[in-house]
């Protein structure tokens, strides 16, 4: 007899199937590698796959974008599965709350607010959202993740803080501040101060991130566009060393400023 579990069951039960088989894959006769997964152990897989929804997102891959998507889902399933087992939450409440709170976030779609831009929209939702955290009791940055990349969570606090109309209102003034900043930086360092040092250069980055902001760029994306066409341009500094006959390592700076100088005119 066909095994019924392998059939493809109707879309609407998709989600249903894959929460039972991850419900069976944790059970006492499932997989030893599942069952040994607590929320902590999945935590790096899941920011992993998150960073690879985002690869498949620059890359305009369709294919896997759907797969990555998935992937995260299935973690997102075994985290409140997790759960479950220990009487915290179920998968039913992470969807009835979420749920809940698109709707009560949304009344110009389900309610009667007559919003209709986005810039309305946005402080619409966190206005409801301030409402919300203030009846709880708790401070504005509360929901701000500490395991976010440096870059992004500078960006994300500068972007909350924006909307409550704590930031600059002209480009130049950010501009001052960057160069304050890099003043202060180069007074620790010739301090010889190393926690002064440290405390400067973070001031630095962080006003760098909101000039990036200012600018209407993203953060992150701009540093990594910045890291790839180094990465770029020294893998031509080192095609360039081969064809001399010579290695990585045993050059001296001088050349390889020039190699380097010569391959950022080529246009790499």
């Amino acid at each position: 007899m066909e095994d019924a579990s392998l059939n493809p069951p109707p879309p609407d039960n998709n989600f249903r199937r894959l929460c039972d088989i991850v419900a069976k894959l944790r059970a006492p006769d499932g997989c030893p590698w599942d069952r040994e997964q607590t929320n902590e152990t999945l935590l790096p897989g899941l920011i992993e796959e998150a960073y690879e929804v985002a690869g498949a997102v620059h890359a305009r891959d369709d294919q896997n974008l759907r797969e990555e998507l998935g992937d995260l889902i299935l973690l997102a399933v075994m985290h409140s599965q997790i759960a479950e087992e220990n009487g915290r939450f179920s998968i039913a409440e992470v969807l009835e709350e979420v749920t809940a709170k698109l709707i009560r976030r949304h009344p110009h779609v389900f309610g009667e607010s007559g919003v209709h831009d986005t810039d309305g929209v946005v402080k619409q939702w966190e206005a409801i959202k301030r409402a919300e955290k203030n009846a709880a009791g708790v401070h504005y940055f509360s929901d701000l993740p500490a395991a976010l990349p440096a870059l992004m969570r500078a960006q994300k606090a500068q972007k909350k803080a924006a909307r409550v109309n704590f930031d600059w209102t002209e480009i130049s003034d950010v501009v001052a501040k960057v160069d304050e900043e890099l003043a202060e930086a180069k007074e620790a360092i010739a301090s010889g101060d190393a926690r002064a040092i440290a405390d400067e250069i973070g001031d630095l980055l962080f006003a760098v991130v909101n000039l990036a902001r200012q600018s209407k760029l993203d953060a992150e994306t701009a540093l990594q566009t910045a890291t790839d066409k180094f990465v770029s341009r020294f893998s031509g500094v080192e095609d360039e060393l081969r064809a001399r006959g010579k290695k990585l390592g045993e050059v001296g700076l001088e050349e390889l400023d020039e190699i380097w100088n010569s391959v950022k005119e080529s246009g790499r």
